[in-house]
């Protein structure tokens, strides 16, 4: 699920981007639920559930195949030592904010509001941190081949049940040119395959309705 750019065999970073977005929209779509009170609606929690599910597989799969690569490729730099470093602690506190948002909507807890903003705020902060930081050591460091098995690896991971989620749900609320940019990047049967089944799939869900 990502790829290089060929003429030039510069990583193309088109599949985080897009990810990084849809995150974003969903966390600002948890905010909105929780200060309605209406986390408990199945859209809300059809919502979060398949939130989770993406964030998980997309920090689980950089930990097992992207970091120890970066690392190995940056042995000896402060710098890169430091990014890394950074990027594990930052997927701890995540881990920990999402286990509060599970206990907040569970219990119904009133101070969920602010403990989904709590999480807006942390994972927004760690997503730049990373197009900041980490994207340009991974640029600098790592070879198209390394960053062709991270997706490789993301794909094993997600499977073809998990692609069927990813698909239509990083794309929700896209733009054309958005979505002309992610297809761009995909193979080919991805698009007709999204269009006659995954994305009506998705949206009879309704997530976060």
């Amino acid at each position: 699920m990502t790829t290089t750019e060929p003429a030039t065999g510069r990583i193309d970073f088109t599949m985080m981007y897009v990810t990084h977005d849809a995150f974003r929209r969903d966390l600002a779509r948890l905010r909105r639920a929780a200060e309605a009170g209406r986390t408990g609606s199945v859209g809300a929690q059809a919502g979060w559930a398949n939130f989770k599910r993406q964030l998980i597989v997309h920090h689980s799969v950089e930990d097992e195949a992207l970091w120890p690569r970066v690392e190995a490729a940056s042995a000896g730099r402060a710098d890169a030592a430091e990014i890394l470093a950074a990027m594990a602690a930052e997927h701890g506190r995540l881990d920990s904010l999402l286990e509060a948002v599970d206990t907040g909507m569970t219990q119904r807890s009133a101070a969920l509001p602010e403990i989904a903003a709590g999480l807006e705020a942390a994972l927004g902060d760690h997503m730049r941190h990373e197009e900041e930081a980490a994207l340009p050591l991974i640029q600098e460091v790592l070879q198209p081949k390394d960053w062709a098995e991270f997706g490789r690896a993301m794909a094993r991971k997600q499977k073809l049940s998990g692609a069927a989620a990813y698909v239509p749900w990083v794309l929700d609320g896209a733009t054309d040119e958005q979505r002309a940019a992610f297809f761009h990047v995909m193979p080919a049967p991805v698009k007709v395959v999204n269009r006659l089944l995954w994305e009506g799939r998705y949206r009879r869900r309704n997530p976060w309705a």
